[in-house]
């Protein structure tokens, strides 16, 4: 039987490769990993953020503790999609347009996306009580939504099965999804 390479013993098959070739393959080889590596690090920058938090030890005012009071006394009410009071449950954007409508009487859009679209950004400031602050968590800017309430904590109704909870923007899951804060209401 004439001897190929698919049918040498592995010590054979490495024997019948010239030092050239092996050398243009480590090459190769490295070349991949590097454009690889490159690859997942640039796929980080498809969904733009602050390049750094902001300084949620810092204490700011813009006048609207009260709708972060508001928001506040709501903990505890349950989870519900598409729900927009305290009796019936509330989803992150039905709370935010829930608290701004009884509170600082300012009508919301319904949806997260287009809340996301109104007030203006605060890049990366220090958002004060009563400011929104958006997160990514289904692979859009502004997926999810909750108020700041001061000391590096925001109100909000995370998911199915929850409740309205407080909860600290720093925590390791937060702070990686944060996207922005927004300043809706000035006073």
């Amino acid at each position: 039987m004439q001897q190929t390479l698919f049918n040498l013993v592995p010590n054979q098959k490495a024997r019948k490769f010239s030092p050239s070739f092996s050398l243009a393959f480590k090459n190769i080889k490295k070349t991949l990993i590097v454009v690889g590596a490159c690859s997942l690090l640039s796929a980080c920058a498809i969904f733009p953020r602050f390049s750094s938090l902001p300084d949620f030890d810092k204490e700011v005012s813009a006048g609207t503790e009260d709708i972060s009071i508001a928001a506040i006394g709501l903990v505890g009410v349950p989870y519900r999609y598409g729900g927009n009071t305290p009796k019936g449950g509330f989803d992150c954007s039905g709370l935010i347009g829930y608290v701004y409508q009884n509170t600082a009487n300012k009508k919301l859009p319904r949806t997260t996306e287009e809340i996301g679209q109104i007030g203006i950004s605060l890049g990366n400031n220090t958002p004060a009580p009563g400011d929104l602050v958006f997160f990514n968590t289904q692979g859009s800017r502004y997926s999810h939504v909750g108020i700041y309430v001061g000391k590096g904590r925001f109100v909000h109704a995370p998911s199915k099965g929850g409740t309205v909870r407080l909860e600290k923007i720093t925590s390791s899951y937060w702070s990686q999804r944060y996207t922005e804060a927004r300043r809706i209401v000035q006073r």
